[in-house]
């Protein structure tokens, strides 16, 4: 993932807080056994814990023999995405059809080190982790390996610690562009106000707010 200076997370905290606030879903994906077929690549729930990654799938998944000799995996999720129009990119005094058209979003990849999990205690743990994040009102029978109904299901999954080994944070807001431009933007997103607009504007205020003139800020770093 190209990540510019000013698209960078501004830190740890940045990220971090972000991932906390949506939900846990995103891509995961596997090198291919077969160089000449693309990647396997499997959208997934996941929860976070510690340093890791927890994710169970189906055993069918055609993605675990290719991550049963992966050294390395990704796990990329996105949001507060928008498209943004060419004319609302054109540059101070020249014609609005000139302007460039480009994508606003945020986005976390984790590189992560995979380690499956087929023991039947070890799934009840990822399973019992998931449920606690996604479900915590709870409304679920008893989660135990010798206790129906799940227990029985368990030969259906396989589960996967994935250990987090690098993380890349992207939040591509035009945050290298003038204030002013910017401030028009989170205008035109607002009263465009389709799909993820709001929360693509959202994002976009918060960086300006705290980032302001980022050629300026980057000459006094």
């Amino acid at each position: 993932m190209l990540i510019h200076p000013w698209d960078a997370a501004l830190d740890d905290a940045e990220w971090q807080e972000w991932l906390a606030s949506h939900e846990h879903f995103g891509i995961l994906a596997v090198n291919n056994l077969d160089p000449a077929q693309p990647p396997v690549v499997v959208p997934t729930h996941f929860s976070v814990a510690g340093g890791e990654l927890l994710i169970h799938l189906a055993r069918p998944n055609p993605v675990w023999p290719h991550m049963e000799v992966a050294a390395l995996v990704n796990v990329t999720t996105i949001g507060d995405y928008a498209y943004i129009p060419s004319y609302w990119r054109a540059k101070a005094g020249g014609p609005d059809e000139d302007g460039v058209p480009t994508s606003y979003y945020s986005a976390v990849q984790f590189t992560c080190r995979p380690r499956i999990v087929d023991d039947p205690a070890g799934k009840v743990e990822i399973l019992a982790a998931q449920l606690a994040e996604f479900q915590p009102e709870g409304g679920h029978a008893p989660l135990a390996v010798d206790t129906p109904p799940y227990g029985r299901m368990l030969t259906a999954i396989r589960g996967a610690h994935l250990e987090v080994l690098s993380v890349g944070a992207k939040f591509k807001y035009d945050d290298a562009n003038p204030v002013d431009h910017r401030e028009r933007v989170i205008t035109n997103l607002q009263q465009r106000d389709r799909g993820l607009d709001a929360a693509a504007a959202a994002q976009q205020r918060r960086r300006l707010a705290t980032i302001g003139d980022w050629r300026a800020r980057k000459d006094q770093l």
